[in-house]
């Protein structure tokens, strides 16, 4: 350390300071100030002296920054349409909602390479991303190279989850495929999310609809009947118990989806769920609208009705979901997206998603916290704590404590917001939220003791966040030893191989 920084620290030990303000972590709420050096916390007492920086946070609440660990950035869709926000806007747009970090996918279509894969993901996101980021993998092509090579050599070096699918035609993977990608991930300490649904019960539906001419977009729902969804959440929770690898079922929408991962938790097994946005706030009514205009809320799985509502928002409050995400799958309601055939497109045709990167926290802030189905420190762990401990980045991310990057929001609990597209920072031009009138928000939202947003601007440039390593995930690294179950299974393999 030079000699003006020694003297700095002397004189004034903090860079910034947040004083005055009220804690929340996933364990605890309590009235501290907090610290700030070199990127870092360095400090959580009472009656801190003022930083270089200081932030008088009186009246306010003081959150982790959030981590949103699933959404679609700058990504093209297994049809070939790319998305209508790359990393600048995506990640400028998530820290106006207070979240610090993303974690977007890597996505491998067929015949592509894993490591190309992630050298041309990382030169999209390096010059232009704001806050903090990591990459999880999509596995479309589980190749002998991908399984054996590939991906144990990525998991080394921190790409630790990867997303594989059961449905869309040019992305699911058979059952025997699927197996093969969790002993992978299980071998080498990586955690598997599965977008779980029925690909033939769907196909079956919608080729049925169409031919009635039925290509309205909320035959989208109709196709993407809930027993498809619930079916395939059962299958994945049977193969991930033959070979007792964990699971992560992504965007999970249906009443009897919730009560299946619900149960099979009940039984033991390693299971953990997640929910989004659009499943607390939207139901399949909102997809039935004029003309097109319900393509703005197709997405995949789709909304369903008040119980399955119900059912998600239990299911938060009891810890059947361990994270909520945004699942931002960001197309604009135009040809690039939405309408790709413009007044002759079809649910069949339409770019699945909704936008959300933004409005993830407010949202569940407003209407969870604020309307007392959820407490302050369950909305922490479900929008930062989990996450960090899910994807393996607690060691940096997702608490207030001394160590930790310093990634704090300080939220104003009583602003009133209504919702409208043209005062989101994304790039979409709709939200399916418009006129919806919100409790809360987060106005101060630092990033590795950098002031990002604050008098609702942006105060950093494009390419300044960083990309994180991330570990073992919590959920594996609870345990790198085999289960005896696993071991006995491993064993019975290897004999009959003889």
């Amino acid at each position: 350390m030079g000699r003006t920084r020694a003297l700095d620290l002397a004189m004034n030990p903090f860079d910034l300071t947040i004083r005055n303000g009220t804690i929340a972590t996933a364990e605890s709420t309590f009235k501290a100030d907090i610290g700030v050096s070199e990127g870092k916390i360095t400090a959580v007492a009472t009656q801190l002296e003022a930083g270089s920086h200081d932030i008088d946070a009186t009246d306010r609440l003081v959150l982790p920054g959030g981590i949103d660990s699933h959404c679609h950035v700058e990504q093209l869709s297994g049809s070939g349409v790319m998305t209508a926000d790359d990393f600048y806007s995506a990640t400028v747009s998530a820290a106006f909602g207070g979240t610090t970090t993303i974690i977007p996918f890597a996505a491998q279509h067929r015949g592509m390479a894993l490591p190309q894969v992630v050298a041309d993901y990382h030169a999209c996101a390096g010059p232009k991303a704001v806050i903090d980021y990591g990459f999880h993998l999509i596995v479309s092509d589980p190749t002998e190279t991908a399984l054996t090579v590939d991906l144990p050599a990525l998991i080394a070096q921190g790409y630790t989850s990867f997303k594989v699918y059961m449905t869309y035609d040019k992305l699911k993977l058979d059952d025997f495929q699927m197996l093969d990608v969790l002993d992978t991930a299980s071998n080498h300490g990586a955690l598997v999310m599965v977008h779980a649904e029925n690909n033939d019960m769907i196909k079956w539906i919608a080729q049925r609809l169409l031919a009635r001419g039925h290509g309205a977009p909320k035959f989208h729902a109709v196709s993407h009947d809930p027993l498809a969804e619930s079916e395939a959440t059962n299958r994945i929770i049977a193969m991930s118990r033959l070979i007792d690898t964990p699971v992560l079922i992504v965007h999970v929408s249906g009443i009897e989806a919730v009560n299946t991962i619900r149960a099979a938790q009940t039984l033991g097994a390693r299971v953990y769920g997640e929910t989004c946005p659009q499943y607390l706030f939207l139901t399949a009514d909102d997809i039935d609208r004029p003309g097109l205009e319900g393509a703005m809320f197709c997405c995949s799985p789709p909304p369903r009705d008040e119980a399955s509502q119900e059912a998600v928002w239990a299911g938060l409050a009891n810890g059947t979901f361990q994270v909520f995400s945004s699942d931002h799958a960001p197309y604009r309601y135009d040809a690039s997206g939405k309408l790709p055939k413009g007044d002759k497109t079809v649910f069949k045709d339409m770019a699945n998603g909704v936008p959300g990167i933004e409005l993830r926290l407010p949202l569940l802030f407003s209407e969870g916290v604020g309307k007392g189905r959820l407490t302050l420190n369950q909305f922490v762990a479900l929008t930062a704590t989990n996450h960090a401990r899910m994807y393996g980045l607690d060691y940096r991310k997702g608490t207030i404590a001394v160590g930790q990057d310093a990634d704090i929001a300080i939220w104003d609990p009583q602003r009133q917001t209504t919702i409208t597209a043209a005062d989101l920072h994304d790039n979409v031009g709709y939200t399916p939220y418009e006129g919806r009138t919100i409790c809360g928000w987060p106005e101060t939202v630092i990033n590795r003791g950098r002031v990002v947003v604050a008098d609702r601007k942006l105060q950093v440039e494009r390419g300044s966040g960083m990309f994180l390593s991330r570990r073992t995930p919590g959920p594996l690294a609870q345990s790198r030893t085999p289960t005896p179950k696993k071991q006995l299974f491993k064993n019975l393999v290897a004999k009959g191989t003889r």
